[in-house]
């Protein structure tokens, strides 16, 4: 591992000899618990694997403790302040005396001190949320102590945004730069004077203040959030949180935000309700409070049929570089409804704006743009609670729009977005429903403390690896028979589908449906890697090779790419361990572990940390192109010398000698053959590989791309997704995937046989039978590029072909 990697993987959990001391205690939660409930990696996938699942209970505070007050909201030490444009009482000299309560009638009494404090101005609450008068007052008495008494001013009154944060922060001194210019929803600096003087002073203030254009004129005040009632204090809540009903709105509105193409109404947009939703957008937070946002109202048709052409130019040019599945599927895609709505609004950035001493800009100079997309997504949430569509358009060169636009130089382009009503909100994203993408988990999301040490609050963190690892399960034997019983039906012989019905079948029980999906789009992950080996002169090919074909298949200049281009598959280079640097470029995933491997007949090829995050990598590749829409994920390799590497694995995990499965790889010649048997027994006798431990061995003698491979076998398994395996190297390392969780050989299908010798081997002990056998020994996914057509054909014959009682056909006698 390289210094850089070293210092990049510091702190991760890693070696199986500090993985325990990293892992945090369990929570509350037993074990036992969370199992019960698990859940499946990917929602929407039927007979989803089993995974690592969360609490079904309410998950308590460390230990069940209170929560620590909130040293700035406690009233001994300040007085909440009441936001400049709420109603307050009368200035009175200060310090502000008590108001004095009457006196209660006896019988009363503890009812009475359960009562919230007596607050004239504030609006009664609803009829579902006024407190309950009997058993729950009594039990309020004695449960919580009587508040103590606050001038109403103070502590009835809802904080309003002002324009200036003043939440938690202490007063600000008197000697602040006032904000240059005037308008409405300015804060003024003689009001930050008046706040910094003190309560009394600034009621005075806010009492002579206006209204904002934006605050509310004609409907009634809600309960506020920060009313700290004993009906708060009861139900556990801090005195900030929302009521339920106003929490759920919040969280609906976020649910049900969805980024909408179609079913667009020509009915106009009134303007109160564009306003509201603008100033919401207006209200978003900003590094340095900079508001480096403006929004262009675009109406005119002229302006609009410009950037709708340009949009148009776009998509065509999208459309070319897609393969032909995904082609297919984006054009019955609608990607605009620029013309669609009655208006267009524009987001723009201004990354100067504040000038150059911009708090919080100084180094990270780009958060003038993500303090944008804080205020688009304000504008989103506003729009659908309002019931207004928005669409985000994004097939576009940035200053081509601009220019159309006629916007300054110095703005950029951040959303363009169309805005009308809709008949209808899609209940899941239209890409979702369309089968273009799909939703990833929030657990694939979250970690703790470390990048890759995976938990839900409340779980007991895990690793990537034993999160997939319990995810994979058998094949659904419900789905199973139906298609034996389809395949039965079917206007076949029995048995002429040959291997092609058994496919079939097992593809069914991996979706967990009888017919299942055709496992359409494809993409194949062609894992690259370097290795120590080629020290030892087991191949004539220099290994500055690895790189150069790289480039050449970022290029598209492959056998690959020529038969992925003819299938249809998508190609996605990931680099876990090339020795060299690659460029930053589309389709190719840095996802560098190492700088190579270390020479195998030395010592192990790479430590047993490394290899676990050469798995992982492989994993996160399998979960992403199966969460971007891909039905079936095809194995693909590239790294000089690891055919020696292969046979080092097959050998160690079938237990066959390594004369039996060391093949002439790159066509070397019978010394050099001789030589590479004798290198791949050195390696396994320095090493003393154990075949029960699969981690362990991959580190020992394997490739990081073989680690990668691995994991990526095993998180399609996990994600009951198709994985059709390439050649010799694809074999060590589903070897290795199936030594770690042995039923993720359910999800393999061997695309076809490699003349290398190992390779026959490794079908045979995991019990696969090839596709196509046209003796090639190429690698890159070639063999299992060919063979896609034939695993689409098995689906497709169970899902069309007719039965005899739908045909009309006799059944033999």
């Amino acid at each position: 591992m390289t210094g850089d990697d070293k210092r990049r993987y510091s702190g991760r959990r890693g070696a199986k000899d500090n993985r325990d001391s990293a892992r945090r205690p369990a929570r509350d939660v037993p074990r036992g618990a969370r199992e019960a409930t698990a859940r499946g990696l990917l929602d929407g996938l039927p007979e989803a694997g089993r995974g690592a699942g969360a609490p079904t209970g309410p998950v308590t505070g460390s230990g069940g403790t209170a929560p620590r007050p909130n040293p700035f909201h406690t009233p001994e030490k300040r007085q909440p302040v009441p936001g400049p444009y709420a109603r307050p009482e009368p200035a009175a000299a200060p310090p502000p005396e008590p108001e004095p309560v009457p006196e209660p009638e006896p019988e009363a009494e503890s009812a009475d001190r359960s009562a919230a404090p007596a607050d004239t101005s504030a609006d009664p609450a609803p009829e579902s949320e006024r407190e309950p008068t009997s058993t729950t007052s009594a039990a309020a008495s004695e449960s919580v102590p009587p508040p103590p008494t606050t001038p109403s001013a103070y502590v009835a009154e809802p904080h309003q945004e002002t324009g200036q944060e003043q939440e938690t922060e202490p007063p600000l001194e008197p000697n602040v730069i006032p904000l240059r210019g005037g308008g409405p929803d300015r804060v003024p600096a003689t009001t930050v004077e008046a706040y910094a003087a003190g309560p009394a002073a600034y009621e005075q203030r806010a009492e002579s203040s206006q209204e904002p254009p934006f605050a509310p004129q004609s409907e009634p005040k809600g309960p506020s959030p920060s009313d700290a009632s004993p009906r708060r204090a009861l139900a556990g809540h801090d005195p900030h949180t929302y009521a339920d009903a106003e929490r759920e709105a919040v969280y609906r509105a976020i649910r049900e935000r969805r980024d909408v193409r179609m079913g667009f109404r020509p009915d106009p947009v009134p303007d109160e309700v564009l306003t509201r939703i603008l100033t919401a957008a207006h209200m978003a937070p900003s590094v340095g409070f900079s508001q480096p946002w403006d929004f262009l109202i675009v109406e005119d048709p002229d302006v609009r049929t410009r950037v709708q052409e340009l949009a148009q130019t776009q998509r065509e040019e999208y459309a070319r570089a897609l393969p032909a599945a995904r082609a297919r599927a984006f054009s019955g895609l609608k990607v605009e409804a620029i013309l669609d709505t009655p208006i267009n609004v524009v987001v723009t950035v201004d990354p100067t704006r504040g000038g150059r001493h911009t708090l919080g800009r100084h180094a990270q100079p780009q958060t003038a743009t993500y303090s944008t997309a804080l205020a688009v997504q304000n504008l989103w949430l506003a729009a659908r609670a309002e019931g207004v569509g928005i669409g985000w358009v994004s097939f576009f060169d940035e200053r081509d729009v601009a220019s159309a636009l006629d916007l300054p130089p110095h703005l950029q382009v951040v959303a363009y977005l169309c805005v009308g009503y809709v008949e209808d909100f899609p209940p899941e994203p239209e890409l979702a429903l369309g089968g273009w993408a799909q939703r990833r988990p929030l657990s694939w999301a979250v970690h703790r403390d470390n990048y890759g040490r995976r938990g839900l609050p409340g779980e007991e963190p895990t690793s990537l690896l034993e999160e997939t690892i319990a995810a994979i399960g058998p094949l659904n034997q419900r789905a199973v028979r139906e298609a034996e019983d389809r395949h039965s039906r079917m206007t076949v012989p029995p048995g002429a589908l040959g291997e092609l019905q058994e496919v079939s079948v097992r593809l069914a029980g991996l979706a967990g449906e009888c017919p299942p999906p055709i496992p359409e789009p494809a993409a194949v992950a062609i894992f690259a890697g370097d290795h120590g080996v080629h020290a030892q002169g087991v191949t004539s090919w220099p290994q500055e090779v690895t790189g150069q074909m790289v480039q050449n298949f970022l290029a598209g200049g492959a056998v690959a790419n020529a038969f992925a281009e003819q299938v249809g598959a998508e190609v996605t280079v990931v680099d876990v361990g090339v020795a060299g640097d690659l460029p930053t470029v589309p389709g190719l995933l840095p996802r560098k572990v190492a700088r190579g491997t270390a020479d195998m007949t030395q010592g192990p090829a790479m430590t047993r940390t490394q290899a676990e995050f050469a798995i992982e990598a492989g994993i996160e590749v399998a979960r992403d192109l199966s969460s971007a829409g891909n039905r079936c994920l095809i194995t693909g390799d590239m790294g000089i010398a690891n055919t020696t590497a292969s046979a080092a694995l097959i050998a160690a995990f079938t237990g066959v000698d390594p004369a039996e499965v060391t093949g002439r790889g790159t066509g070397v010649d019978d010394a050099m053959h001789e030589h590479k048997i004798e290198v791949v027994r050195r390696a396994l006798a320095v090493n003393a590989v154990e075949s029960h431990d699969p981690v362990g061995v991959l580190a020992a003698v394997g490739g990081l791309e073989h680690a990668a491979l691995a994991g990526f076998i095993l998180g399609a398994a996990a994600l009951r997704v198709p994985v059709l395996l390439d050649g010799v190297i694809a074999g060590a390392a589903a070897l290795a995937a199936s030594a770690i969780a042995p039923e993720v050989h359910h999800a393999c299908f061997a695309g076809h046989r490699s003349a290398e010798p190992g390779h026959s081997v490794a079908l045979e002990h995991l019990g696969l039978q090839p596709l196509v056998d046209l003796e090639m020994r190429l690698g890159e996914g070639s063999g299992a590029l060919l063979a896609l057509p034939l695993l689409q054909g098995a689906a497709r014959a169970l899902r069309s072909v007719a039965t005899f009682d739908s045909a009309g056909v006799s059944e033999r006698a």
